[in-house]
């Protein structure tokens, strides 16, 4: 398993090995013990998945208290994957990242608690899969808009199509407040 360290504290990106023969392929999405070694030191306690098609923009999603950590993996297609540091004593507060994650490659990406979550699909469709650190808890849930101007995140999509939800979103310092 290749793991880099992604631009913002915390944050990795991981490429699993893959095993292919004229069956197909097999590779492992999660092992405890490599991605603790790998400075993934999380009990992930829910498991999530969502479809969407090309030029969907879902984000940017986080909860307050106790926060979630997540373990991303896209198991059918290709994303533009975006995490937003949200912790406002951090001297990186307000920045973002994104990095493409690719089913084929079997890419995933580890965004620790303090930080908000977001996907753009660039594919015609996509499954994402991603575990989390905490439970859901809608009375904790918050976003922000995607488009929030101080944080400035450049998506690869003109005119996306969003939820209500993330349409009328508020900007990041209302959102952490």
């Amino acid at each position: 398993m290749e793991v880099k360290d992604l631009s913002l504290p915390g944050v990795k990106f991981i490429r699993p090995k893959i095993f292919f023969d004229d069956r197909g392929f097999f590779r492992e999405t999660f092992r405890r013990p490599l991605y603790y070694q790998a400075g993934i030191d999380c009990d992930f306690v829910q498991d999530n998945h969502s479809f969407s098609k090309q030029g969907t923009i879902r984000g940017m999603h986080f909860q307050r208290s106790p926060g979630q950590a997540k373990l991303v993996t896209v198991m059918e297609g290709k994303i533009f994957d975006v995490f937003v540091d949200i912790r406002p004593e951090s001297p990186t507060f307000g920045k973002w990242d994104g990095v493409f994650l690719d089913s084929a490659l079997g890419e995933q990406i580890f965004i620790p608690v303090g930080y908000a979550h977001g996907f753009c699909v660039v594919s015609p469709q996509a499954h994402v899969c991603y575990k989390i650190s905490n439970l859901y808890d809608p009375l904790e849930e918050r976003n922000f808009c995607f488009d929030d101007p101080f944080v400035g995140i450049h998506w690869p999509v003109e005119a996306p199509v969003l939820s209500d939800r993330d349409r009328k979103s508020p900007f990041l310092k209302e959102a952490v407040k």
